[in-house]
């Protein structure tokens, strides 16, 4: 049996053990685990909210992972302490993290001042774990001041990221023309920044001519972020340029946030999202595990497979057994 309130405590002084360990239990599926879950975020939660949380996400190729472990050194430099969700596609077989980002920053796990997190991202759209948010909580309460959410990807259903954090950092590679026209509008309009990576080399004159066309771009979207500009800077990672610049836009976005209490308002917001994302996910699971409507739903996925019924009405006929059961 696990002691939380023994847990609770050790997470308070830091220990890292015990902060691999509540993460693992709040990912846990298993219904006594989500108990005990549930009764360590109630222990944990007045010792939480008083870290940067920044989401990051990228397109394909762009070097996320570099670019963390670069940004983190330099974010820890600055005398902070960094955790790092990094949600890592899953194996279809074992359901694992397949990529593991702890082996790909290396240097930044071996720095006490971090802590690196890898999580599957599993069956969950968004492009974060289904229990990023809890284990963000469990980060903060083990005072850790930043907190870095990457995401696997940018796409159409990867924009959870920026509801569960206060700034939406996005990474995009020097490109222009049609590239440009290709960068999905809605992903743009989330970011609080952008940045363009791989600012280096035969790319640094390409990268420059980017920051120039999406400057131009942005200009023409309303940011989401009230009587803020959303910075548009070239760096490299590699190189570890740019990245002094980058932080200094990150200061004045979170001390704009506290002078205009938007920091307030998105943390409720990100409160309310969470709660209908559980409620969303509880009643599908329950759903999905009542032993009465088991039959029930293999019957109507084999009629929609053969189109012997619509999936609305399927839907609607399952969602009516089941209020009916419960």
């Amino acid at each position: 049996m696990v002691d939380i309130s023994q847990i609770a405590d050790r997470i308070l002084e830091g220990n890292r053990r015990a902060l691999a360990q509540a993460i693992t239990l709040v990912e846990s599926t298993r219904p006594d685990h989500r108990d005990q879950a549930d009764a360590l975020l109630e222990k944990l939660l007045p010792h939480t909210g008083n870290a940067r949380r920044i989401g990051i996400s990228g397109v394909p190729g762009v070097g996320k992972s570099t670019f963390i472990e670069s940004f983190g050194m330099h974010v820890i430099d600055q005398g902070h302490k960094l955790a790092v969700l990094a949600v890592d596609p899953s194996s279809r077989v074992s359901g694992g993290s397949i990529l593991g980002d702890k082996t790909r920053m290396e240097s930044l796990s071996r720095r006490q001042e971090a802590f690196i997190r890898p999580s599957p991202a599993g069956k969950s759209l968004g492009g974060v774990a289904r229990r990023s948010r809890e284990a963000m909580l469990v980060c903060e309460a083990a005072g850790f001041d930043v907190i870095f959410v990457e995401t696997v990807g940018v796409g159409q259903s990867e924009t959870a990221v920026s509801e569960m954090t206060d700034m939406f950092l996005l990474l995009l590679l020097p490109s222009g023309g049609d590239e440009l026209q290709g960068i999905k509008k809605g992903i743009v309009e989330l970011a609080d920044m952008v940045l363009v990576n791989k600012a280096d080399g035969d790319l640094l004159r390409t990268a420059k001519r980017s920051k120039a066309d999406y400057r131009s771009a942005l200009h023409m979207l309303r940011p989401v972020t009230a009587d803020w500009q959303v910075p548009v800077e070239t760096v490299s990672a590699l190189k570890q340029e740019g990245l002094d610049i980058a932080w200094g836009h990150i200061s004045n976005f979170f001390s704009l946030m506290h002078e205009n209490g938007t920091l307030d308002d998105r943390r409720e917001a990100q409160a309310a999202a969470w709660l209908w994302t559980e409620l969303s996910d509880g009643l599908i699971d329950r759903l999905r595990l009542h032993p009465k409507l088991k039959v029930k739903l293999e019957e109507a996925e084999a009629e929609v497979r053969h189109k012997q019924q619509s999936p609305v009405a399927a839907s609607r006929r399952l969602i009516s057994a089941f209020l009916d059961l419960s």
